[in-house]
């Protein structure tokens, strides 16, 4: 499953290099709680098609029956010509519980009529190139301007212009090609992962079965270096086979990668960082950057369950969430107190 910003585009920009008239919808503010935050995009066809999503799904239904559904087909009213404009949901209680919104939630959407077609086509072909892109629309007249970017921004509106920041697909890298990488895998296709599995060990690949996946049989280093990791970009190591792991790990601490990981206990972590110091001229700061173990603590014990851990720490560092230490595999631990249910009593677990 590709990244959902460029699917939005992609498909929009089929559409309108097809003729079609459609429009796109922006979240720019919310106020309270919202089902999508500010930034999010959906596109929609003058045939009632819909690619993306503003909310829930209600707001997306009133958006089809106000341009589409609203008039009888051929008569050229759904979708209105001329500059973007402003729609807001949730002024009122009535009208946050009609289309589902939380409690208090209110948000703000602006609507391009009919965006150009050369150049959606121009964007698409910078984030397939693996570029971020700085979109910024001048609301007078929906003129689009791109321009490429080191950082991205958060999406904002002024009095003239609408600036929103679109990315690649964010990669990751798994090493290894065991059942743990199956569940792992399948958890970030369906997060818009492009996901590229890595594992020389041909008994290990036979019995893959996740589509989608990108397999690659060369030494994990090497894959590694041809990848070339960015910031949008994750590398875990997933075989505890330092011959496979170790050497692949220290290529990816020399990129941007934002998240570079190897699965194992406390001790093996502590065991992997040694040999790191001790064989490769490493230092405590220099593996600052590799986590291990990996995941967030949830006493997980099965390979679905690990992958639950992993995949919930991996996207909390895209999103920038600031995790508290003690969430963290390690530390959990470290400092693990026998478990209290709900009224207070010892809880008694396996393992």
């Amino acid at each position: 499953m590709e990244n959902l910003d460029v699917m939005v585009l992609r498909t929009l920009r089929d559409w309108r290099s097809a003729g079609k008239r459609a429009l796109l919808a922006t979240v720019v503010r919310t106020w309270g709680s919202s089902p999508r935050p500010v930034g999010s995009i959906m596109a929609l066809c003058e045939d009632g098609a819909v690619v993306g999503s503003v909310s829930g799904g209600c707001i997306e239904d009133d958006l089809i029956h106000r341009f589409t559904q609203a008039y009888a087909p051929g008569d050229g009213r759904s979708l209105p010509p001329g500059p973007p404009e402003w729609v807001k949901y949730g002024i009122s209680a009535d009208e946050a519980h009609r289309f589902g919104l939380p409690c208090g939630g209110t948000l703000e959407l602006l609507l391009e009529f009919d965006p150009d077609a050369h150049a959606l086509a121009t964007l698409v072909a910078q984030l397939d190139a693996g570029n971020l892109v700085q979109r910024t629309i001048r609301l007078r007249d929906g003129h689009a301007q791109l321009q490429s970017c080191s950082a991205a921004a958060d999406c904002h509106a002024t009095d003239t212009h609408l600036v929103n920041t679109f990315g690649p697909e964010f990669r990751m890298l798994l090493i290894g090609a065991g059942p743990l990488t199956e569940c792992l895998a399948t958890m970030a296709l369906f997060s818009g992962f492009a996901v590229t599995v890595c594992d020389p060990r041909a008994e290990y690949r036979g019995s893959w079965s996740v589509a989608g996946v990108t397999m690659r049989t060369e030494m994990p280093d090497d894959v590694v270096l041809e990848m070339r990791p960015d910031r949008r970009t994750c590398v875990v190591a997933l075989t505890h086979d330092p011959k496979l792991d170790d050497l692949a790990l220290l290529e990816a601490l020399k990129t941007e990668a934002f998240y570079i990981g190897a699965i194992g206990s406390r001790r093996n972590n502590e065991s992997r960082q040694q040999r790191m110091i001790d064989h490769f001229d490493e230092t405590v700061e220099s593996l600052r950057r590799l986590r291990g173990p990996i995941g967030l603590y949830i006493a997980s014990k099965t390979p679905p369950e690990i992958a639950v851990s992993i995949m919930a720490e991996i996207l909390a560092i895209k999103n920038g969430v600031n995790l508290p230490i003690a969430m963290r595999v390690g530390p959990a631990k470290d400092g693990l107190a026998l478990p209290v249910d709900a009224i207070g009593a010892p809880v008694c677990s396996v393992g």
